[in-house]
C-alpha cells in the first residue's frame, strides 16, 4: 500500500507521526534515557510501554509510524499492535532496511547496527518486514544514505526497489550526516525506465541542524513527500536542555520548548511529517501540542539564529553515547 494513503488522513496532527527509535530497543543515544524508561527494559517492557505509545498517538490523531530493522525488535511490537487492533487500519506503516541491529538486547555492545547497502542486505531484510508487517507496510526506506552508500549508484538494486514500487509499495531514503543536501540531491537524480525511483525523503532538520532545508525544499518540489527525524536533536531540545531562546519562545507560547521546536519544523512548506520520537505517553502529548503553535516571524527568526555548522552539530551526535 503506498505512503500517499496518509494523504486523506485530515486529524489536526496528521501531520505529526510517532517513530519508533528509542522504544524497540534497550540502548538508544537521546538525551535523558535513564529517566524516560527506568530499569526494566526487558522485551515485554518495551512491547508494553511501544504499545500505550500508539495507542495514545492513534487517539490523538496521529496516522504515519516509523520503525526500521535496527530498531531493535520496533517492527514486531508494531505489528503486535496492528494485529490487536484490526479497526485502525487508516494508519501509514513506514520501515527501513539497511542497518543490521547487532547489541542482542544490550545497552553495553561495542556496536548497537551494522550499516550495509548491498541488494543482498535489502533482500534478507525486506524479507524479514515481510514476515512480521506484511500488506501494513506502506513505505519501505533506504536507511541512512550518505553521498558514499553504494545504493545510490547500484542499478540492480534499483531495478529491485522499482519492483515493489510498481506493486504498489512506496520506496523511499532516509539521509544522515553533514552532507545531506548533497545525498538528496544524488537521490533525486535517480530513475528506472525513465520515472523517478522515490516517493519519500526522511532527514534530520531541527532548529540546531538546519542544512537538509534547501534540497528538502526541491525534494517537495520534485513530488517527494518529506519526513523530518530527530527534530529534537536527541534530545538537545527537550525542556531540561533546550537554549534559552527556545525556553523563551516557549514561555511566549505557553507550551513547551518540545511542542516549539517541532512547530518550527512544521512551519516549513516542505514539510510532510515530522516525527516525534517520543518515550513515555506525557512526552508524545507534550510533542503534539506542537500542531497548536502558531510562532511569529519574530520567533522564527530567533530559532533560525540557534543553528550551528552542521559539522559540528553531527560530530556532537556521534558523542552522543548508547544508553
Amino acid at each position: 500500500m503506498p505512503f500517499a494513503r496518509l494523504s486523506s488522513a485530515t486529524t489536526p496532527t496528521c501531520h505529526l507521526g510517532l517513530g519508533l527509535a528509542a522504544v524497540g530497543r534497550p540502548g538508544y543515544i537521546n538525551l535523558g534515557r535513564d529517566r524516560d524508561l527506568g530499569q526494566d527494559r526487558s522485551a515485554e517492557a518495551l512491547r508494553t510501554r511501544t504499545h500505550d505509545l500508539l495507542d495514545a498517538a492513534y487517539a490523538q490523531g496521529v496516522r504515519y509510524f516509523d520503525a526500521a530493522r535496527s530498531y531493535g525488535r520496533s517492527e514486531e511490537f508494531l505489528a503486535d499492535w496492528l494485529t490487536a487492533r484490526p479497526e485502525n487500519d487508516d494508519v501509514v506503516v513506514g520501515s527501513k532496511w539497511g542497518y543490521t541491529y547487532t547489541a542482542d538486547w544490550s545497552t553495553e555492545a561495542d556496536r548497537h547496527e551494522v550499516k550495509d547497502h548491498t541488494l543482498a542486505t535489502h533482500d534478507r531484510q525486506r524479507a524479514e518486514t515481510a514476515e512480521l508487517l506484511g500488506d501494513r507496510l506502506d513505505l519501505y526506506q533506504i536507511h541512512s544514505l550518505t553521498p558514499d552508500s553504494p545504493a545510490l549508484t547500484d542499478r540492480a538494486l534499483h531495478a529491485r526497489l522499482a519492483e515493489a514500487a510498481a506493486g504498489g509499495l512506496t520506496i523511499g531514503f532516509s539521509t544522515s550526516g553533514p552532507a545531506q543536501a548533497d545525498t538528496i540531491r544524488a537521490a533525486l537524480e535517480i530513475t528506472v525506465d525513465g520515472r523517478p525511483l522515490f516517493g519519500t525523503v526522511q532527514s534530520t532538520y531541527n532548529a540546531l541542524e538546519t542544512s537538509a532545508g534547501p534540497a528538502l525544499a526541491e525534494a517537495h518540489d520534485a513530488g517527494l513527500a518529506v519526513i523530518v527525524k530527530e527534530g529534537m536533536a536527541n534530545g538537545r531540545l527537550a525542556p531540561e536542555h533546550a537554549p534559552e531562546a527556545l525556553r523563551d519562545i516557549a514561555e511566549e507560547t505557553g507550551l513547551g520548548p518540545d511542542a516549539v521546536a517541532l512547530a518550527l519544523i512544521l512551519s516549513r512548506p516542505w514539510a510532510g511529517v515530522v516525527l516525534s520520537g517520543a518515550a513515555t505517553v506525557p512526552q508524545l502529548g507534550s510533542n503534539l501540542h506542537a500542531a497548536a503553535v502558531d510562532l511569529t516571524d519574530d520567533q522564527r527568526a530567533r530559532l533560525d539564529a540557534l543553528a550551528e555548522d552542521p559539522r559540528a552539530y553531527w560530530e556532537r551526535r556521534g558523542e552522543l553515547p548508547w544508553h
